[in-house]
């Protein structure tokens, strides 16, 4: 399989025409193609930074002349769960007359689309690229020719990866900043790059309370590392 990421501007997209005007992001959780009819029907997590831009935001998406159905799932504050089903793009059209397939989740924001979209050849990946290049402006970020063994290795751990993930969500925004700092400054390095006395001058607190946001964010994590160590195939 070729596995390729992109970046990719839709001009006929409601979403990206959206995020192109508002603050907003979008996040794919569900998403299911109808093929008799053309449309893609979707589930989204949608972000703004303040709750008058994402009223803003989903109202302009509601408006879409490619919008064909929106539903506000639940609301709160400035985060929303909305279900949508939008007309068929020309570059999904591109994609899938050339066997193309969506391979993961999708996010948009700031006029543009990170896509996963996976091909059984080589030759249909090269094709579909190139008539992307006619009508739509893209970057591909990544390209990869997964073999069985590793689509095997990825569908039997999925579950592990997904404790991981869960690890991360599981983490409070003090504790994933501390984490973050004290990585990036090498305060686990050998010899240290950086002290306690150093964590707690960046975060503006004293050295008791920045150890106490490590130890909490290491401990979370390590518990769901050997969590997902025992769900490993």
């Amino acid at each position: 399989m070729i596995d390729i990421t992109m970046d990719m501007e839709q001009y006929d997209c409601p979403f990206i025409a959206t995020t192109d005007d508002h603050g907003v992001e979008f996040s794919a959780i569900q998403w299911d193609f109808d093929r008799v009819n053309d449309q893609l029907e979707t589930r989204m997590v949608v972000e703004a930074d303040d709750r008058e831009t994402l009223t803003s935001g989903l109202s302009m998406l509601r408006g879409h002349e490619n919008m064909h159905d929106y539903g506000l799932l639940t609301r709160r504050d400035n985060v929303a769960h909305i279900r949508t089903v939008i007309a068929e793009t020309e570059a999904m059209a591109t994609i899938r007359d050339n066997g193309g397939y969506i391979t993961g989740p999708f996010h948009i924001e700031g006029g543009s689309e990170v896509w996963h979209v996976g091909f059984d050849g080589i030759e249909e990946a090269d094709t579909t690229l190139s008539e992307l290049e006619r009508g739509n402006e893209y970057d591909v970020l990544d390209r990869e020719n997964t073999e069985l063994p590793e689509m095997q290795d990825f569908v039997q751990n999925a579950g592990a990866a997904m404790t991981l993930i869960e690890g991360c969500r599981d983490l409070s925004e003090v504790e994933r900043q501390t984490l973050e700092t004290a990585v990036s400054d090498g305060y686990f390095e050998s010899p240290r790059g950086a002290t306690l006395g150093h964590l707690a001058d960046e975060f503006d607190v004293s050295k008791p309370a920045v150890s106490k946001n490590l130890r909490r964010g290491q401990q979370k994590m390590i518990q769901r590392v050997i969590e997902a160590l025992d769900e490993l195939e």
